[in-house]
C-alpha cells in the first residue's frame, strides 16, 4: 500500500490522474486494452472532467479503454442520482466513446437480477479467464464505507468475486456492488480523498484495528496488485504514518 498525500485539491485530482494514465498506459501496452472500473460521487466527476479536459484526453488511446461501475444505486439511468448518469456527461459523452466500450448497470430489473446479469457481463468481457481489472477507482464515505460496501451489510461476508444487491434499511434503498473479493482481484485499486471531514474514516481503515462490520473498506486488500490512496493533508490529518 502506497499513500501519496498533496497539498490541495487540485494536486491530488491531479495526482490521480497522472497514475491513471500511467497504468492505462501500462495496460494498453501488455495487453492491448484498459478495464476500469469507476467510482460515483462529487469528487470522482471532478477527476474524471480532469481526465476529459485538453491537459488529459490526448495522453490515453480512449478507443481501447473500457468503462465498468464499481457500483451503482438502483434507480434509472436518467436519475441524477445516477453513477452512470454522472459518468457519461462527466467523461464518456465528451470524449465520445462508443456504446461497446460502456458496461452501464441494468437498473430496470430486478436488483437481484441486476447484480447477477451484471456480474455475467463481466465474466463475457474477460472471456473466459479470472476477471482482473486494470484499475478499480475507490471513494471513501465518512462511515468507511467504499462502492457500496456499506457497514453491516451481508455483502461484507460474501467470499464471491462478483456483483451483488445490497438493501440499505437506514436508507430504504437498494445499491448493486461489486464485492471485496472482486475488487481485490485487481491490478491496480485507488482511493480518491479529501477534505478534513475524511480524516476520522482514513484513519478507522487504514490504521485502526480490524472491524469490517464498521469500517467496511478495510476489506481492500489486493491479492496480487497495487493499492495507492491519493489523499490531500486534510483527509490524511490523523495518520500517524504518512
Amino acid at each position: 500500500m502506497k499513500i501519496n498525500v498533496f497539498d490541495s485539491e487540485n494536486e491530488v485530482l491531479e495526482g490521480l490522474a497522472d497514475y491513471f494514465v500511467e497504468v492505462a498506459e501500462k495496460s494498453i501496452e501488455e495487453h492491448g486494452q484498459f478495464s476500469i472500473a469507476l467510482s460515483g460521487g462529487n469528487s470522482p466527476k471532478k477527476l474524471y472532467e480532469l481526465l476529459a479536459s485538453k491537459k488529459y484526453r490526448g495522453s490515453v488511446e480512449w478507443k481501447k479503454v473500457h468503462f465498468f461501475f464499481g457500483d451503482e444505486r438502483y434507480v434509472p439511468h436518467n436519475s441524477p442520482q445516477s453513477n452512470y448518469l454522472m459518468a457519461k456527461k462527466a467523461i464518456l459523452e465528451p470524449l465520445d466513446l462508443s456504446y461497446r466500450q460502456i458496461f452501464p448497470v441494468n437498473t430496470s430489473v430486478s436488483p437481484e437480477e441486476a447484480a447477477a446479469r451484471y456480474a455475467n457481463d463481466i465474466t463475457l468481457y474477460f472471456a473466459g479467464v479470472e476477471p482482473r481489472f486494470d484499475l478499480v477507482l475507490l471513494g471513501l464515505g465518512d462511515n468507511s464505507h467504499t462502492a457500496s460496501l456499506f457497514p453491516h451489510t451481508p455483502v461484507l461476508h460474501d467470499h464471491s468475486a462478483s456483483v451483488k444487491a445490497v438493501y440499505l434499511e437506514d436508507q430504504q434503498v437498494f445499491r448493486i456492488t461489486m464485492t471485496a473479493p472482486l475488487i481485490n482481484k485487481a491490478h491496480h485499486i485507488a482511493y480518491l480523498v479529501y477534505g478534513d471531514g475524511k480524516a476520522e474514516a482514513v484513519h478507522h481503515v487504514i490504521e485502526d484495528r480490524v472491524d469490517i462490520e464498521n469500517y467496511p473498506a478495510q476489506l481492500i486488500k489486493p491479492e496480487d496488485g497495487d493499492l495507492q490512496w491519493f489523499l490531500d493533508h486534510g483527509a490524511a490529518a490523523l495518520l500517524k504514518k504518512k
